[in-house]
C-alpha cells in the first residue's frame, strides 16, 4: 500500500520537472489577510465533568458564523486564523480542543476522542448563539470538520478545508511508515533515531506514552524530535524547526508537549473512527458549499485524498495548488483559501 502511493508521488514529481514545472510561475495577485483583530470576548466552556475548552469570539457578532479548527490534533488557536476573515462580516468563534493550549485540564487524555470534540463544537455553537455555521480548518481541523458535518449535516452552512486527511490505514502507514523518507529523508530518519530500537515505522503509541509518563529529558527529546519531523517536511522547501528555542518558552513547551501527546495518543487509536468511516458517511455533505484546498507536493496530507473527498461530493470544489506542500502559510494556499472564504461573504 505504501509502495504504491510512494510511486504516485515519485511519477508525479518526475511529470510536473519534465513538463517545466521546475520553472515557477509568477504568483498571481490575490486579496491579502486582514489586519490583526482582538476577541471581544474569550472565556471557558465546560463540555464535560473533567474538560473545559478555552474559546475566542472575535468580529461581528452579527455577522456570519464561521468556526475555526485548528491542527494536531494537540495544537492550538493562533492569532494567525482570525484573519482569514473579513471582522465586519464574520463572527469569527476559535476555541483550544481538550487537553491543549489553554484548555484545562492540560494534557487530559480521558474523554479525549473524535467525537468528544464533535460534540463541544456544538457546545460551542449553542453558547455562540450560531444556528448554520461555516466551518475552517485544515489537516487535522480538516477530520474534524468532517466529522462534525457527517454528524450535524444540518448544522452547517459550508466548509473550507485545506490539507485532507480522512484517518484511513493508508494515510496512517503513509506518515508513520516512510512516504515522507522518499524526498525528506534526513527528517524521518532524525525522528526513526530516537525510537528505541530500528523499525520501519514510527510507533506513535510509543511517543504518546513516553512524552506523557517519561522523564523531563525522555519528554523533551522526544517531543522536539516529533515537532521538528512535522515541521521539517511541511513546506515545499525543507524549513528546520528550531525545536529547543520553542522548548525554552513557556507557550512553545506546551504546543510540542500538546502535540507530541495529544497527536500520537489520537493516530495510535486511529483517530477513534472506522476504516473509511468519513468517507462513506460523507454523502449526507451533498448540496453543502464545500471548498477543498491542498498542496500538490503536501508530504503530510497528500492530494489523493482530498480528490477522494472530492470523487464523493461531486459538488464541492477542489483546489490543487500546484507550487505548495501542507502549510497554510504557504502563499498560494493563503490565497486560496482567502478566496474560498470570501465566497462566503
Amino acid at each position: 500500500m505504501k509502495r504504491r502511493f510512494t510511486t504516485w508521488i515519485v511519477i508525479t514529481a518526475i511529470v510536473t520537472v519534465f513538463s517545466g514545472g521546475c520553472t515557477p510561475k509568477p504568483q498571481e495577485e490575490g486579496p491579502a489577510l486582514w489586519p490583526e483583530i482582538e476577541p471581544y470576548e474569550t472565556g471557558f466552556l465546560r463540555v464535560s465533568d473533567t474538560h473545559e475548552i478555552y474559546y475566542e469570539l472575535c468580529g461581528n457578532p452579527d455577522g456570519r458564523p464561521v468556526f475555526v479548527l485548528h491542527g494536531g490534533p494537540g495544537a492550538a488557536t493562533v492569532l494567525y486564523y482570525r484573519r482569514f476573515f473579513d471582522p465586519g462580516k464574520f463572527h469569527i468563534v476559535l476555541h483550544d480542543q481538550r487537553g491543549c493550549g489553554k484548555s484545562k485540564p492540560f494534557l487530559e487524555l480521558e474523554g479525549n476522542t473524535t467525537w468528544d470534540l464533535v460534540e463541544d463544537i456544538e457546545k460551542l455553537r449553542e453558547h455562540a448563539g450560531s444556528e448554520k455555521i461555516i466551518l475552517f480548518g485544515g489537516s487535522w481541523g480538516s477530520t474534524l470538520g468532517l466529522a462534525y458535518g457527517v454528524t450535524y449535516p444540518g448544522n452547517v452552512a459550508g466548509m473550507v478545508l485545506r490539507g485532507i486527511f480522512t484517518a484511513t490505514v493508508e494515510e496512517f502507514e503513509h506518515y508513520y511508515c516512510g512516504g515522507s523518507e522518499y524526498f525528506f529523508p534526513e527528517f524521518y530518519r532524525r525522528l526513526q533515531s530516537v525510537m528505541p530500537a530500528k523499525s520501519p515505522c514510527i510507533s506513535p503509541e510509543y511517543l504518546y506514552r513516553s512524552i506523557l509518563y517519561g522523564y523531563e529529558e525522555e519528554r523533551k527529546r522526544l517531543s522536539i524530535a516529533w515537532v521538528e519531523y512535522e515541521g521539517g517536511i511541511a513546506r515545499m522547501e525543507p524549513q528546520a524547526v528550531d525545536g529547543e528555542a520553542r522548548w525554552s518558552t513557556e507557550r512553545g513547551r506546551k504546543v510540542l508537549l500538546g502535540l507530541g501527546v495529544i497527536e500520537n495518543y489520537y493516530m495510535a487509536n486511529r483517530c477513534f473512527l472506522e476504516e473509511g468511516e468519513l468517507l462513506d458517511r460523507a454523502h449526507v455533505l451533498e448540496g453543502v458549499p464545500i471548498t477543498l484546498v491542498n498542496g500538490r507536493y503536501d508530504l503530510i496530507c497528500p492530494p489523493l485524498f482530498a480528490f477522494r473527498v472530492h470523487e464523493k461530493l461531486p459538488g464541492s470544489k477542489l483546489v490543487i495548488a500546484e507550487r505548495s506542500g501542507h502549510s497554510m502559510g504557504e502563499p498560494e494556499i493563503e490565497k486560496a483559501l482567502l478566496d474560498a472564504v470570501r465566497e462566503f461573504e
